[in-house]
């Protein structure tokens, strides 16, 4: 006969072999990328191309007078003759508008003070340029340097291919910077550098990040971009990938922002972009997969794959949480499986950073700010707790700093 104890740790032991289970998948995946990412190489994807295509850039502008000079400074010399750069100010009541047309640009203004949000910016951007449409539409965010060269990447490939294009859309620190900015960047790095680059290494689709985004037309037109969703970018991702245009990475293209000085900036910045994948994630990912199987699309499975890999800090209190779990059960005398199965996601999380870090990280951060890794996941924790509690649904722009940007 089963006593209560013995019943309580069997419950015990398939909860927690249950928990290790789920989280082996978005750990596996991890690993996959990371690991394919340090056996890429760089190559010219676009050699073939014999004339580059028409090209329309928009960059949607909220509020960004005070940075959005240096974003127009390193676009402009990348344009040729028949393309033309469109800044949407969307909802503006600063001077970005005046300081856009100081550079000879074409300004469009929109006051919907209803419809805030980069959708309905992108959107209203879209309709003003179908009349006459480029070949290939260029998404830049106001606050962004381009590197030399990013728009011909971006927009060759995409002609080439006939889909979307992600460029390599990087952070840089503040110029005040605290030691949790080094360990942002590298995770920001890790997601949006070393994991695409590993799915481009195997062949495979990769999300679109915000900014450095080439659409051909035809892909564009085919969607919709007006919401106030918090995270356009991943709806876009999952709407051009369902029309048959599943994102591609180009590397050698590059876009860097820079991390908020302010802790409440960068807080509210952390909080929209992360509540907005996990909501996603929640929501979204299990149509994916249904929808991967029956139109027998693996480019959609590893969409849906890529996407169930939550940000790397809560993946982390996942692991360890389960881990602690674990060893506290095993002690009493449940079974060591779980626990030896969460060593080994331990170790492929460890491996995964590591050798991520190793490769693509060492110069952003030193060894040492390593030992800064807990401090940045406390930091994290209530970001979590309130998407559990008072998760945030609405698109708020973040705070921009006032000093310029190099």
């Amino acid at each position: 006969m089963i006593t209560i104890n013995q019943q309580v740790i069997l419950f015990l032991e398939i909860v927690l072999f249950v928990l290790a289970l789920g989280i082996f998948i978005p750990i596996s995946v991890l690993f996959v990328e990371c690991s394919a990412a340090l056996f890429s190489s760089e190559k010219t994807k676009y050699s073939t191309i014999t004339s580059r295509p028409k090209v329309n850039v928009l960059v949607p502008a909220h509020n960004e007078a005070s940075g959005i000079s240096a974003t127009l400074k390193t676009l402009l010399p990348q344009l040729t003759a028949q393309d033309r750069l469109i800044v949407i100010a969307d909802n503006c009541d600063d001077d970005t508008a005046a300081i856009v047309r100081r550079f000879g640009v074409t300004v469009i203004e929109r006051q919907e003070p209803n419809q805030k949000a980069k959708g309905y910016a992108l959107d209203y951007g879209l309709r003003f340029i179908a009349l006459d449409p480029p070949d290939v539409v260029v998404v830049i965010d106001a606050d962004c340097i381009v590197h030399s060269g990013t728009i011909t990447q971006l927009v060759c490939l995409a002609g080439a291919t006939g889909r979307p294009v992600q460029a390599s859309y990087l952070m840089k620190q503040p110029h005040n910077p605290e030691p949790k900015d080094a360990v942002s960047m590298l995770a920001f790095m890790v997601k949006n550098l070393v994991r695409p680059q590993g799915l481009d290494r195997l062949g495979l689709p990769c999300l679109l990040t915000g900014s450095g985004m080439a659409f051909p037309w035809s892909v564009i037109c085919k969607v919709s971009l007006g919401s106030n969703n918090i995270v356009e970018d991943m709806q876009l991702t999952l709407d051009v990938a369902k029309a048959g245009y599943a994102p591609i990475f180009c590397s050698q293209a590059k876009v860097t922002g820079v991390l908020p000085q302010q802790k409440y900036a960068a807080q509210s910045q952390r909080t929209r972009w992360e509540h907005g994948h996990l909501q996603t994630s929640l929501t979204q990912v299990p149509q994916l997969f249904k929808d991967a199987v029956c139109q027998k699309r693996f480019d959609l499975l590893a969409i849906a794959l890529d996407l169930c890999v939550p940000p790397l800090s809560l993946l982390v209190m996942l692991w360890a949480a389960s881990m602690g779990g674990a060893l506290l059960a095993a002690e009493c005398g449940a079974s060591w499986i779980p626990a030896i199965l969460l060593v080994i996601e331990g170790v492929l999380i460890f491996t995964s950073i590591v050798g991520a870090w190793v490769k693509f990280g060492r110069t952003i951060l030193p060894l040492e700010k390593l030992l800064t890794v807990p401090l940045y996941i406390l930091w994290k924790i209530p970001i979590y707790l309130a998407f559990l509690l008072h998760r945030q649904t609405k698109w708020i722009r973040t705070q921009r700093d006032t000093a310029e940007r190099h």
